[in-house]
């Protein structure tokens, strides 16, 4: 049995330095992840006027709850979509001018359900360009609260950037969501709002966020689910090997360890204790039909997987997918196919025919790690695979391909 230490959550990382600056007095993060992301959110919060003090094991932020230190800053966000969506949110709260831009990447990807929510509070937000797309200015003179209705179905970050505001308001909002992607995201919002000190309800799609403020405390990150679904996939494909990944046991706050309960039902033997999970090949692994859409980051994995099943795996309810890093769903059926295999795709849906894929393919990343990390999984049982842009691991993953090629060359 392997045994795999996973950097931490890009996730839980992110959200912990937003509540950290929010929040009254110094907060430490304990192994927060290190990565493109998040240190690009770091460096937001820095030029925001915040102070962020990292170490190699801990992170320390001064909280400021009356919003950024400086009354003028410009802001980089990289390719970073929890940056580019919360630090314009965190901004928001404070008084000042703040200007917003990020990489070609993420000027792509859409954030007009949370720019019109936004406004709906009153909060004087402008994109310079394209409306509901970066770059974007921030007039900020506080939000009062209230209640808004939010459409969440392109993705739950935007409201877990309006529940995360609910403390700093004057009067607490009241969120009503129409529709929501990726539910299992909006728990962890919620799970550490309230280890920060906020007090949240919901009441059927609404939830209710009391105007608290937070308190600072010392916070440990959990190993990244997401990252962890690459060696579990690695597992449960090649005969005769397991993967334990500690610190992702039963009480895990991250939705995607569900993913190991598709490579169950696959096939694979999964064992979830209170200090880690473990998969284990059985030899062999089934096609099925399976719904993603609260687990959406992980289709790649499971794609990348799919031509090794005994019969068709067929994933749905992952719309969302095409407006991540790159269309995710598309980006998957074409370097399937490039390797020979059988795909066919709808809106919001892949089905992925059994195959033998077959090298040498390049593939076609489209600077999306998600794409290399899973594609780095085929590449075990496939001679040839190269990535047109290995490096963009780095935005959550930098040492991924010395990990995983220790892993691979582990008997």
């Amino acid at each position: 049995m392997t045994v795999i230490d996973i950097p931490g959550s890009k996730s839980v990382t992110a959200r912990a330095l937003f509540l950290a600056a929010a929040a009254e007095g110094t907060t430490t993060l304990l192994r927060p992840l290190a990565s493109d992301d998040t240190e690009g959110f770091a460096e937001g919060l820095t030029a925001l006027g915040h102070t962020v003090r990292r170490e190699p094991e801990a992170w320390h932020i001064e909280g400021r709850p009356a919003g950024p230190g400086l009354e003028s800053a410009d802001v980089y966000c990289r390719d970073g979509a929890t940056t580019a969506r919360f630090l314009p949110t965190l901004a928001a709260a404070g008084h000042g001018t703040y200007r917003f831009d990020a990489s070609a990447q993420m000027r792509r990807r859409p954030l007009g359900p949370l720019s019109t929510a936004l406004r709906d509070l009153g909060v004087d937000l402008r994109h310079r360009e394209k409306e509901g797309h970066h770059p974007l200015d921030v007039h900020a003179a506080g939000v009062k609260g209230g209640a808004l209705t939010l459409d969440a179905g392109q993705s739950s970050q935007y409201l877990t950037a309006l529940l995360m505001l609910g403390p700093l308001t004057e009067k607490g909002l009241d969120i009503t969501v129409t529709d929501l992607v990726s539910e299992p995201y909006v728990e962890i919002t919620l799970a550490m709002m309230r280890a920060f000190g906020a007090e949240v309800t919901r009441e059927g799609r609404t939830y209710r966020v009391a105007p608290t403020g937070y308190r600072a405390l010392t916070y440990g990150i959990e190993p990244d689910a997401s990252t962890a679904s690459y060696f579990f996939a690695a597992a449960a494909l090649e005969p005769g090997r397991s993967v334990t990944v500690p610190g992702l046991g039963s009480g895990a706050l991250q939705g995607d360890l569900a993913f190991v309960d598709v490579l169950r039902r696959m096939g694979a033997e999964v064992e979830t204790t209170a200090t880690g999970t473990t998969v284990r090949s059985t030899g062999a692994l089934r096609g099925l039909t399976v719904n993603m859409r609260d687990i959406s980051d992980t289709m790649p994995t499971l794609a990348a997987i799919a031509p090794f099943a005994d019969g068709p795996v067929r994933i749905e309810d992952v719309a969302n997918t095409r407006v991540k890093e790159c269309d995710r769903l598309d980006a998957c059926a074409e370097n399937l196919r490039r390797l020979g295999i059988t795909v066919e795709t709808g809106p919001d849906w892949i089905e992925i025919h059994p195959g033998t894929p077959a090298g040498p393919v390049e593939i076609a990343t489209h600077g999306d790690h998600r794409i290399v990390m899973s594609f780095a999984v085929t590449a075990l049982r496939t001679p040839g695979i190269t990535f047109d842009d290995p490096g963009c691991v780095k935005k959550t993953f930098p040492d991924f391909h010395r990990a995983f090629g220790a892993f691979a060359r582990t008997p």
